[in-house]
């Protein structure tokens, strides 16, 4: 049985009904409660051998399983000769189904939710779900699992600690140049979701902004037959795709910004302006190469900019 409470408001705040408080503790497995429990279920993102023993269970106990596309998912439990209902939950009707799945919850059924593939609420739907129970106290189970990001990640290459999972990025060209410029000088290793239709223009923005050498990791059809990865800098993996597309499901792993690479542009006997001209001869843009060496020397961009073109 599981058990979700609220901890009881000091004094203070119970003299201050404009604020109630929103702190609450879940216990997901000791105690007694009437209201049913929700199950976040990973799905395989490839491999149907990666499904847990668990998940398994859980999807076969359940009342319910609340699917993104439940085409897709019967497959999943036709293989793993499961027989529990599906209902349709997904991005375009999420309001629309959202009372009848709490209804469900609160009458003291269980239910499980899952996405085509990977963890629920990871650039797929469902945190609309997971919040609105949580909001009415209904107990949320995660169950660990499959997660293309992840898995990515510690098989590119690239420093796995620290790390941020962007998902997909902006689709169109000024809004994904301007969300680069707004992250590439993070130290922390970069994980993105990409259209394989899409994968080249995201990679020249990135090379136009995190410039040529920039280490990435391109890995596609993880854990299916054509898995692959396509190691190297941003140059090298952009000249590759002209000559090999990639199709199927992509992923790009995108080193962090080196400290210890640009503190030699800081050489005592380096100039800004000298820092300026490196740059632009390892393929930064002048404007993007000035700002870059105005942070790094501490000094004004506009000098520098003038120092530049002569003004």
């Amino acid at each position: 049985m599981k058990q979700s409470r609220d901890v009881e408001n000091g004094p203070s705040e119970a003299a201050d009904k404009k604020k109630p408080s929103t702190f609450q503790v879940q216990s997901s497995f000791k105690g007694a409660t009437q209201m049913g429990t929700l199950y976040l279920v990973p799905t395989p993102i490839g491999n149907l051998e990666d499904m847990t023993f668990r998940a398994v269970e859980t999807l076969r106990t359940v009342d319910l399983i609340a699917a993104e596309d439940t085409r897709n998912t019967a497959k999943l439990l036709n293989h793993f000769e499961i027989h529990t209902p599906q209902e349709s939950f997904h991005e375009h009707n999420t309001q629309e189904k959202l009372p009848k799945l709490l209804s469900h919850l609160r009458a003291g059924k269980s239910l499980a939710q899952v996405s085509d593939a990977g963890m629920p609420s990871i650039s797929d739907p469902g945190h609309e779900l997971v919040e609105a129970a949580i909001t009415e106290n209904i107990p949320v189970v995660a169950l660990p699992g499959a997660s293309a990001g992840i898995t990515a990640l510690i098989s590119s290459g690239l420093s796995p600690q620290p790390y941020t999972f962007y998902g997909f990025l902006p689709r169109k060209k000024q809004q994904q140049i301007d969300f680069l410029k707004e992250i590439v000088h993070r130290p922390e290793t970069q994980i993105f979701y990409e259209s394989p239709l899409r994968l080249s223009a995201t990679l020249s923005n990135l090379t136009e902004v995190y410039r040529p050498h920039r280490q990435v990791c391109l890995v596609r059809e993880l854990t299916k037959i054509y898995e692959e990865y396509r190691r190297g800098t941003l140059e090298e993996l952009l000249s590759d795709l002209t000559a090999h597309p990639a199709k199927g499901e992509c992923l790009l792993i995108v080193a962090g910004e080196d400290g210890k690479a640009l503190s030699n542009l800081t050489d005592a006997d380096k100039t800004p302006l000298e820092a300026v001209k490196q740059q632009i001869a390892e393929g930064a843009k002048p404007n993007d190469a000035i700002k870059d060496v105005a942070r790094l020397y501490g000094i004004n961009r506009q000098e520098l900019y003038a120092n530049y073109h002569g003004l």
